[in-house]
């Protein structure tokens, strides 16, 4: 139960609910200020004299009993009604369209009234207001008329008089009231609104780790359930990466260890072939321990490649920066390697020239196992060109040197084992001496480019 009175819906059919109360509250306190006004106005017409009806039957009725009524008996008849009546107006024409005498009439009179002023008069009279009564005097129409004028709104109630006057203001508070229900949905959808964006914002920043940061929950409404979803979300990621971490740190001290207990037995089968050649034995069995040599060198680098990788990708391979002639270092590199790519029968061509900055700021160490990385893929995995070019470029953006092969291209590279760990290599170490590197490659042949930009 309490759950559901915190929720948001809960929240805005209270507002709807403080808006009807309030607008029912406001008609009531009008309603006793409007009732309280009346009650202090003059009633001074009863209903039954407000009837206009029984107003004009008595009108006509008084009108006849003036019968040869001299001048001060009509007066005296307009006085009595004025004692009733002290809104109305009242006066008489005779037989001759003579005015001949008034009471309390406001507006200017002819003193003589033609038929056609008569005729006007009646017509602009009609259901107009004053309420305007005219009866003949005596039983026909030879001795004149009178005439009794009083305002419509004396005949209004006291209730609707103040309904009149106040009427405006009922309405001005029921149209406060709207604006005030519009304006409280305003701010609680505003409200809403700047909660789901600060969620939003939560969502896209990251921290040290990569992860969401975690968002406070001020309220246990929908969308406070929403963020605490969020940060179980949060604390679940980062448990994973905490996970991955740890898995992440046994896979590497395992193939580290790995590596380590590899090349022991690698060592002793390597001494118990040193002892074999040395005795006399047919070319067959020479031929098989050769082979059986270079498998064992083979198996060698790819356990030094993965102890290699491992460390890079621990962060625990050190880098020494240091300026270092990179011409001077290709070309001993070359001359370690040719031996072995004449043996193999590769043709061998070096352009190397001078860039105007032969110095680079790089591991020795690196550069070099770069090097050897490269020319041994060479060696291995383009074999069947038979063919390694190594040369230098420069240009106004960068300086880099490139080693070109005619091999099947990257695609048998990638298909032979240990090949994808030496580049890895190389990616790392290129990257972290703050240099590029590209690689062009196709069914016809290779091309490496090492890259120093200016």
């Amino acid at each position: 139960m309490m759950r559901l009175f915190r929720s948001l819906l809960a929240k805005y059919m209270m507002i709807i609910i403080l808006a009807i109360f309030l607008m029912q509250l406001v008609y009531l306190i009008l309603a006793v200020f409007v009732f309280s006004l009346s009650k202090g106005i003059d009633e001074t017409y009863s209903s039954d004299e407000a009837d206009y009806e029984a107003i004009e039957k008595q009108w006509h009725e008084e009108g006849k009993q003036l019968q040869g009524a001299t001048v001060q008996e009509v007066q005296q008849l307009f006085e009595e009604w004025k004692d009733k009546y002290a809104d109305a107006s009242m006066f008489w024409v005779n037989q001759d369209g003579d005015l001949v005498t008034q009471l309390d009439v406001t507006e200017e009179l002819p003193a003589e009234w033609t038929p056609e002023y008569t005729a006007r008069f009646i017509k602009e009279r009609y259901d107009g207001d004053p309420f305007t009564v005219i009866a003949f005097v005596g039983n026909d129409e030879s001795n004149g008329f009178i005439v009794f004028e009083i305002p419509r709104e004396v005949f209004k109630t006291p209730l609707e008089m103040t309904y009149d006057k106040f009427g405006a203001v009922l309405l001005i508070g029921s149209i406060i009231i709207i604006f005030l229900f519009i304006f409280l949905s305003f701010l609680f959808f505003k409200g809403i609104r700047k909660r789901l964006l600060h969620l939003q914002e939560a969502m896209e920043i990251r921290d040290v780790d990569g992860l969401p940061v975690q968002i406070e929950v001020n309220k246990q409404d929908e969308i406070g359930r929403l963020q605490q979803a969020f940060n179980q979300m949060v604390d679940e990621l980062r448990e994973s990466k905490l996970r991955e971490q740890e898995e992440e740190q046994l896979r590497k001290e395992l193939i580290a260890n790995l590596s380590h207990d590899l090349r022991t037995p690698l060592t002793k089968i390597n001494a118990q072939i040193y002892e074999l050649e040395k005795a006399d034995m047919p070319a067959s069995t020479a031929n098989s321990l050769t082979v059986m040599e270079r498998s064992i060198a083979d198996i060698d680098k790819l356990i030094e490649n993965l102890m290699s990788y491992t460390l890079l990708m621990a962060s625990k391979y050190k880098l020494d920066l240091e300026e270092r002639d990179v011409i001077r270092s290709v070309r001993e590199s070359l001359a370690t390697w040719y031996p072995a790519f004449e043996k193999e029968g590769f043709t061998v061509e070096v352009e190397i020239g001078t860039f105007k900055h032969n110095n680079w700021l790089v591991d020795p160490i690196w550069f070099n196992r770069i090097l050897d990385n490269l020319l041994q893929n060479v060696l291995r995995h383009a074999n069947s060109g038979k063919y390694l070019a190594v040369k230098t470029e420069s240009t106004a953006q960068y300086d880099a040197f490139i080693m070109q092969d005619k091999g099947n291209g990257m695609k048998g590279i990638t298909e032979k084992k240990g090949a994808g760990i030496g580049l890895s290599i190389v990616d790392m170490m290129v990257k972290g001496m703050e240099m590029d590197w590209e690689i062009h490659s196709n069914d016809h042949g290779t091309m490496i480019k090492i890259i120093k930009w200016k």
